[in-house]
């Protein structure tokens, strides 16, 4: 019976042309809201992007095309503490590649990290050497994607965390090390924080650096209390404070409604163009990409409008909009906060990250920091809209504990 629960079984994304049927249907049965009566995005996803995407959705977007790009990479299942976790498990043609597990976030799947996958595994092809290759494992993370919907509370980011350490270990890795960003980067920190044989760093490209009397500050300002700024902040980690500010007062009402009442929204799992709009408002300069990739037709990056619909389109036909928004219901750590992290630990900074880590903060959080580097492009989803650029930095990074 252990035997039978710890197999890894092959998996393939075989969608139903009448899913397919269904989504374009509901998509040209919308009904739409007036235009909003400003001219910026300040009331939410505008009009004119939203028109966008639901005309190249219904119509000339292929699905057909990301499932076989799924296809071509080696996909499996596997039960862990009674949930089906899939994952993608590509390995590098150097066999003493390091193994490396990537957790992606919300909204996202591991459609964001398909472009770095041969960046990662084949660096020689990609002005790498070949003693930087990994071995890529990339999980979807529970209630999202192919994974398993968890019937059961319990499955919050320290969880993930220990389940991702059975899956290397069921891998046959022994020793291994781990990047995330958004949600991976608060499991890849805490699976930091567990510190379990064979673990030898972490990467992060969203790091929780945020110390704790500035946590209370932020806090205490969400709540209307308006606290004091906190004195003493140098020009780097004033700014930080406040994008941090600006981000828990103005600029997450989505992290909020999920992780008061999850269930409550039936309608994004109802409406394929209010799943849509639900995940394009995640933060403004993402969103700002995002709207140049559809009204404009000009991807900043990678961040293609085919990108972007491949993830909703993904989220959609697996009816996951609201099992992925159950994670903020089940964490109880603040997002930035420093984690305690016990491994050695390397740190991306990208400019339009939500906050700009400062060193100060990242070493005093990091206290076997081995790597922090500052970029000159990509947004939060590092990995997606620059993928050669994040594949760099996690080899760069991951460099001293192989």
């Amino acid at each position: 019976m252990s035997g039978q629960r710890d197999a890894i079984r092959p998996f393939t994304v075989e969608v139903p042309e009448s899913d397919l049927d269904d989504l374009r249907r509901r998509i040209a049965a919308t009904r739409w809201p007036e235009s909003e009566p400003v001219d910026d995005a300040s009331q939410g996803v505008q009009e004119d992007t939203m028109r966008a995407l639901a005309s190249y959705w219904g119509g000339d977007y292929d699905w057909r095309r990301v499932e076989q790009r799924l296809n071509a990479f080696p996909q499996f299942l596997t039960t862990i503490d009674g949930l089906d976790i899939h994952f993608i498990h590509v390995r590098s043609k150097n066999d003493d590649a390091l193994p490396l597990i990537i957790t992606h976030g919300w909204p996202g799947s591991v459609v964001e990290m398909l472009s770095a996958i041969g960046p990662l595994t084949d660096p020689e092809a990609h002005g790498g050497r070949a003693e930087d290759a990994f071995h890529v494992v990339i999980p979807s993370m529970p209630g999202y994607g192919f994974s398993g919907r968890p019937d059961t509370t319990g499955w919050d980011p320290d969880h993930i965390a220990r389940a991702w350490t059975v899956l290397m270990n069921r891998l046959g890795y022994s020793r291994y090390a781990a990047q995330g960003g958004d949600w991976g980067a608060i499991i890849t920190d805490l699976m930091g924080v567990q510190a379990a044989d064979g673990l030898l760093g972490i990467h992060s490209n969203m790091p929780g650096t945020v110390p704790a009397a500035v946590s209370k500050v932020i806090a205490s300002n969400v709540l209307g209390a308006g606290d004091p700024r906190p004195t003493g902040l140098s020009k780097d980690e004033s700014r930080a404070f406040d994008q941090l500010t600006f981000m828990f007062t103005k600029g997450i009402g989505y992290a909020v409604e999920m992780g008061l009442h999850p269930q409550t929204l039936y309608g994004i799992a109802d409406s394929p163009i209010g799943l849509a709009a639900w995940m394009l408002d995640h933060d403004a300069q993402s969103y700002d990409d995002i709207s140049m990739a559809f009204v404009d037709e000009q991807p900043v990056g990678s961040l293609t409008r085919d990108e972007v619909l491949d993830n909703i389109t993904l989220t959609w036909l697996t009816n996951t909009g609201v099992s992925s928004a159950r994670l903020y219901w089940e964490n109880k750590l603040g997002f930035f906060d420093a984690k305690g992290v016990r491994v050695p630990a390397a740190v991306s900074v990208f400019p339009h990250e939500l906050y700009q880590a400062p060193k100060s903060w990242t070493e005093a959080a990091y206290p076997d920091l081995i790597y922090f580097n500052e970029v000159d492009m990509g947004n939060h989803f590092a990995a997606w809209q620059e993928p050669e650029l994040f594949a760099k930095e996690v080899r760069n990074g991951l460099s001293a504990v192989r």
